[in-house]
């Protein structure tokens, strides 16, 4: 919404600033940062009094987890909240990556938000139906692709680019439409899934913002683009600064979640964050990338997947628990190491998909 002062810069000519994503980008990070810090302990004490019991701790889970018991959930509303006041105040509103971006991610919330009160309000892990929550997941993704597609060149925004080759696009046409939703989705649950132990998830998803800001920007700009011999996609750009409120937004959620956490952020939150990361892949023509920059939720999922194929198949199960996270636990490690195990993990691969952007 600021960016429109830039049309003033001949009155005043400190206003043309408002013209860059770079000054947006960081004014989206600092106001998304200074929102959940200053309105978060009243919506953890608003949550805290309606909750009552809070989040459901597993019982068959590493004892040292009931001490956790108590503790409210859906701490996504201030990530997301903090999130959508930057991008109002600090995007290009009138671009249309923008809003398919804003609407998956609210689209999600949503759905994860409506989990979490299942689960709160029964005490039960079984929220939201499984196939029901899929399936308004799918659409949801599946409407974002097609206004991506719609604003997108010819031709490109139905291809899926690959990493180290500057010239091979695959065309799906329509088929696309599946794809992108597909990567919409299982970028959801995978960090979905990913969420289990205190500021587990919200730093990846904060690298891969971090990343995927940089793509955005690089991939928006046509002498970058050309340099770098990756796919230009004019307008992705703006798409920077909703990475940066993600970082400044989860900044200050990590305040709030750092060991002993006084809010975990919850489906509401873990949900819409990895549609959003989905949902900017799919326009910046990186969705196979995310499967590298966000390789730690990918392994999360995988381990899921395993664990119950193999249970159902022979009645076994290949880790001690699932998500993967989970079984380290078991295996001894101490949860403050499994984090920052897993945050380091999330950094290599982080600059493992960055360095596709030059080996072209």
């Amino acid at each position: 919404m600021l960016q429109w002062l830039s049309q003033l810069h001949d009155l005043f000519p400190g206003l043309n600033v408002f013209r860059y994503i770079t000054f947006r980008t960081g004014g989206a990070i600092v106001t998304a940062l200074l929102f959940v810090f200053l309105f978060g302990p009243s919506i953890i004490s608003t949550l805290r009094l309606k909750q009552g019991k809070g989040q459901p701790i597993r019982s068959d889970g590493p004892q040292s987890h009931l001490l956790k018991k108590g503790t409210p959930t859906m701490g996504g509303l201030m990530i997301l909240s903090g999130l959508m006041v930057a991008v109002l105040l600090w995007a290009n509103l009138s671009n249309p990556y923008v809003w398919a971006v804003l609407a998956v991610t609210a689209g999600f919330g949503v759905i994860g938000f409506y989990d979490d009160y299942l689960k709160v309000t029964k005490q039960t892990h079984a929220g939201f139906s499984g196939k029901a929550r899929l399936a308004a997941e799918a659409l949801i993704g599946g409407l974002a692709v097609i206004a991506i597609v719609h604003a997108g060149k010819s031709g490109l925004s139905t291809s899926v680019a690959f990493p180290f080759f500057k010239d091979l696009l695959l065309d799906l046409g329509w088929f696309f439409v599946l794809f992108g939703g597909f990567v919409i989705v299982a970028a959801g649950n995978a960090v979905n899934l990913t969420d289990g132990l205190d500021g587990l998830a919200i730093v990846p998803v904060m690298i891969a913002a971090g990343s995927f800001g940089v793509i955005a920007y690089l991939s928006g700009n046509v002498l970058f683009a050309d340099y770098l011999q990756i796919h230009y996609v004019a307008g992705v750009g703006e798409l920077a600064v909703i990475c940066g409120a993600i970082i400044g937004a989860g900044l200050g959620f990590l305040w709030f979640n750092a060991p002993p956490a006084q809010i975990f952020m919850g489906d509401t939150g873990s949900l819409a964050l990895g549609g959003l990361l989905g949902t900017v892949a799919v326009a910046t023509k990186h969705e196979i990338v995310l499967a590298v920059i966000g390789g730690l939720f990918v392994l999360e999922a995988i381990s899921v997947i395993v664990q119950v194929i193999s249970f159902r198949l022979t009645g076994k199960r290949v880790f001690r628990m699932a998500p993967i996270h989970h079984h380290f636990e078991q295996l001894g490690w101490t949860e403050s190491q499994v984090v920052i195990r897993f945050w380091i993990v999330a950094v290599v691969l982080a600059l493992l998909g960055l360095a596709t952007l030059k080996l072209r």
